[in-house]
């Protein structure tokens, strides 16, 4: 029996330092909800879930992109609405100021509403969205993924021949009011093809957009299986190290009173 190396206490203090740093990970694992409290956890792991987590925010950030896409669609459409319905009344006004009973003081009447809704026509060709025209025609390139990749968007010019003909036409004579019609049912086909064009734009950003939640579901999920802590199994494990920490104190305690045997044999 020996009294200047107790290998029984310092066997026991390493345990206990080992069952110490085990119980302090556990509690912090389930205080924290993350099982890789340090690199060290699992190196690759974190790797993994640091490059899914940017590219989730990619993905929510692209979402956001093609959402504010889908609402300048809508803008556009709910502005093409309103022109259907002024050239629709305007292709009425044509036909009415054909009618060989009116004069052309009556035409002049149905002129002042004809020109007053086709100044409202070349009204919506200035409208913008967020500084951003709505309608001069120009194709804008959404971002639709977490990697750059466009969708270039079909734009819509009211300013075409086919509107500013219609816009400029006038109906104070018959004869005026027969090349209006003609000009107004081409800016109808026009406006046709324009929604047309607006309602695919949509649907194509529509499906983009519940593609990209689905993708970032799965990448959340994926990230979550490296990352997170299993609560139950956690759990298990911190009531297991905090009883070898307890029992690895009071074995140290022990340990540390063996050497005072030794007293009782030179007494």
């Amino acid at each position: 029996m020996v009294i200047n190396t107790n290998i029984a206490a310092q066997n026991g203090a390493r345990l206990l330092t080992e069952s110490s740093n085990m119980l302090a990970k556990s509690l912090a694992r389930l205080s924290s909800g993350s099982k890789i409290v340090s690199p060290d956890d699992d190196a690759a792991g974190m790797a993994v879930s640091m490059r899914f987590d940017a590219q989730v925010n990619r993905i929510g950030a692209a979402d956001a992109n093609v959402g504010n896409a889908i609402s300048f669609s809508q803008t556009q459409d709910g502005f093409l609405k309103k022109a259907a319905k002024a050239l629709n009344r305007m292709s009425e006004l044509s036909i009415l100021a054909q009618d060989v009973t009116k004069t052309d003081s009556d035409r002049a009447l149905y002129n002042a509403e004809f020109t007053t809704l086709g100044a409202y026509i070349d009204d919506i060709a200035t409208k913008d969205f967020n500084g951003v025209s709505l309608f001069d025609g120009t194709a804008l390139d959404v971002t639709i993924d977490g990697e750059g990749t466009t969708f270039n968007m079909a734009g819509v010019d009211v300013t075409a021949a086919a509107y500013t003909d219609a816009s400029g036409s006038t109906v104070d004579t018959a004869a005026n009011a027969a090349t209006a019609l003609t000009n107004v049912q081409t800016a109808i086909t026009q406006l046709a093809s324009d929604r047309a064009t607006i309602g695919a734009n949509v649907s194509r950003l529509n499906s983009t957009s519940e593609q990209l939640g689905v993708v970032k579901d799965n990448l959340t999920a994926a990230s979550s299986r490296i990352r997170d802590v299993d609560v139950a199994e956690e759990s298990t494990n911190f009531a297991k190290f905090n009883i070898l920490v307890q029992a690895g104190t009071a074995m140290l305690a022990q340990a540390n009173q063996a050497p005072s045997a030794v007293l009782r044999l030179i007494q």
